[in-house]
């Protein structure tokens, strides 16, 4: 679809409609490339770093830079062409600072940068809207089956995610940023659990929440999360990341908020992606009912614990986390 002629889908809202992508550094690229190829992803190589796609869809969702340290560098938001000039004046009504775009940055490009919560760069960019208008279908075993419903070990194939679903990233204060996120980018709350977590939707549509906020000492990426067809596809991608070399992580478990099942693998910096399955839809049309959740009913139904230090930001300053950060044990979905 010609980004020209890109109509929003609530046409009050003057609201990004979805994460462009998002963009982080590591000290290894090759160590990515692996990591995010046994993941089941679309690894490409491109100027000078990787590109993550899903296969047989389109949008390039992230890519991983070259650095001295895992760090997360930049969100680009896609926005509708009718709100370009809109979105300026939010920007220059907030006193939001501009800046010049990130070494690594598209060239070329129209996009907005200004700084956001706790100073990272982000983006506001017109583009085709890749967040989904819809619940993700979902596979089932079928109910009668002459030879057993369960796939047979011997046709397994390569778990593929079907696209990203969301980002959680730190922050070092989630009641401004949430505020900033919804005030200025025109998101809306979803759920959260008092200032320890909030999560996010697109007002034109999207899942549960496309970015969610947790607290820490400074910015930074603590999972993406990506989209699979089955529960099944949960537990063969834990399956086939452990025989990858990467047995750590979470899960298999189902969470409260956002109500998918998932599977989170950790990478070699510290941080996750996500296998999930399942998540709530809030549609355009939706008025979701947003409620602050005690820590407890904010995770998981069922499922083990999660890691120690599955609450710690490993990138820079993160380690020095706000005096809160002990009782986040538990609210990360």
């Amino acid at each position: 679809m010609a980004i020209d002629i890109i109509e929003r889908t609530r046409p009050r809202d003057v609201a990004v409609h979805s994460i462009h992508e998002f963009v982080f550094s590591v000290p290894d690229l090759a160590q990515a490339r692996h990591f995010y190829t046994s993941f089941g992803l679309d690894v490409r190589e491109a100027g000078g770093g990787l590109e993550l796609y899903t296969f047989g869809h389109p949008q390039r969702w992230a890519r991983v830079l070259a650095g001295a340290e895992k760090r997360l560098l930049w969100i680009s938001w896609g926005i509708y062409a009718a709100d370009r000039e809109a979105f300026e004046h939010k920007l220059d009504g907030a006193g939001v600072v501009r800046v010049a775009a990130p070494d690594g940055a598209d060239t070329g490009n129209d996009g907005i940068w200004f700084a956001g919560p706790d100073g990272m760069a982000q983006q506001l960019l017109v583009s085709a809207k890749c967040s989904p208008d819809h619940k993700s279908a979902r596979v089932f075993p079928p109910e009668h089956s002459p030879s057993g419903r369960a796939p047979h070990r011997s046709e397994l194939r390569q778990i593929r995610p079907n696209r990203l679903s969301h980002i959680l990233t730190f922050t070092a204060d989630v009641d401004a940023s949430a505020r900033f996120y919804t005030e200025v980018l025109g998101l809306r709350l979803s759920d959260r659990s008092g200032s320890l977590i909030a999560f996010l939707h697109g007002a034109h549509g999207s899942d549960h929440h496309l970015i969610a906020l947790a607290a820490s000492a400074t910015y930074g990426l603590h999972h993406s999360s990506w989209d699979v067809h089955s529960f099944d596809d949960v537990g063969m991608g834990n399956q086939q990341m452990t025989q990858a070399g990467y047995a750590r992580g979470w899960g298999l478990g189902r969470h409260v908020l956002g109500s998918n099942y998932f599977r989170y693998v950790r990478d070699p910096w510290g941080s996750y992606a996500e296998y999930s399955f399942d998540i709530d839809h809030i549609a355009a049309s939706a008025e979701w009912p947003a409620g602050d959740y005690l820590p407890e009913d904010a995770l998981y139904i069922w499922g083990e614990a999660p890691p120690d230090d599955f609450t710690r930001n490993y990138e820079p300053g993160g380690a020095d986390a706000p005096a809160s950060a002990p009782s986040q044990q538990g609210v990360f979905a």
